[in-house]
C-alpha cells in the first residue's frame, strides 16, 4: 500500500526528524571548466569509493537540526509533509517560504524545497517522487511561481530525481561551500522548477 502524504505542523517536527537523511555516495558529478569557463561548465557522473553523507549531521544553521527549524524561523506558512504507512513515517518533504538561504529569493513568489528525505529501507520505491510532486502541488496551490532546490554534486540520486520531475539546473557554484571545510570539496547545485 502506498504511503499517505499529509501536511503536518511544527509540533510534528520530532517525528519528521526521526527519518534519517544519511545516504551512501557511490558516484559524483565532476565539474570541469571548458576553455577556462568561457565555454561553460561540463558535468560528468563518475564512480567514487563509497562513503556516507548525512545532512542532519552537518546542519549548522540551527542547533537542533529539524526540530530547531521552528525556533530559527517562522514555519507557520511552510509546507511540511510526512509520508506515512502502516509501519509509520517513511518520508518527509518541506517547502520553505519567505526564507533567504545562500542565494536571495527572486521574490515572494518563490519557495525553497528545504528538505526531502525517505527512510533508507524504503528508498527506490517512488516515495521521493511522490513527496516531490506533493510539495510542488502545494507550492502551486499557494500561488508560488517557482521552486528552488539546493543539492550538491555528491548527491547524484537527488540530481536524477529533480531532473526527472521537470527541474532545470540553473546554477553550478563550484566553490559554494568553501567556507565549510567538511564539505568544501563539494559543488553547490541549484535546481529550479517553474510552477
Amino acid at each position: 500500500m502506498a504511503p499517505r502524504i499529509h501536511r503536518v505542523q511544527a509540533a510534528d517536527l520530532p517525528v519528521y526528524a526521526a527519518i534519517p537523511t544519511a545516504f551512501t555516495v557511490e558516484s559524483i558529478y565532476t565539474i570541469r571548466a571548458c576553455e577556462g569557463g568561457l565555454a561553460g561548465l561540463a558535468m560528468a557522473e563518475e564512480r567514487v569509493d563509497p562513503y556516507v553523507k548525512d545532512y542532519d549531521a552537518l546542519a549548522d544553521d540551527h542547533d537542533d537540526g529539524v526540530v530547531g527549524w521552528a525556533t530559527a524561523w517562522d514555519v507557520t506558512d511552510w509546507g511540511i509533509f510526512l509520508a506515512v504507512d502502516d509501519s509509520g513515517p517513511v518520508g518527509g518533504v518541506t517547502v520553505a517560504v519567505g526564507v533567504d538561504q545562500y542565494v536571495p529569493t527572486a521574490g515572494a513568489d518563490e519557495g525553497v524545497l528545504w528538505d526531502i528525505r525517505v527512510r533508507p529501507t524504503r528508498r527506490r520505491e517512488g516515495i521521493g517522487a511522490r513527496l516531490f510532486d506533493r510539495a510542488a502541488d502545494w507550492a502551486r496551490s499557494e500561488g508560488l511561481a517557482r521552486l528552488r532546490i539546493e543539492t550538491q554534486n555528491v548527491n547524484a540520486p537527488a540530481c536524477r530525481l529533480y531532473a526527472s520531475r521537470g527541474c532545470e539546473l540553473g546554477v553550478i557554484h563550484r566553490y559554494g561551500y568553501g567556507s565549510h571545510p567538511e564539505v568544501g570539496h563539494e559543488a553547490m547545485l541549484l535546481w529550479y522548477l517553474a510552477l
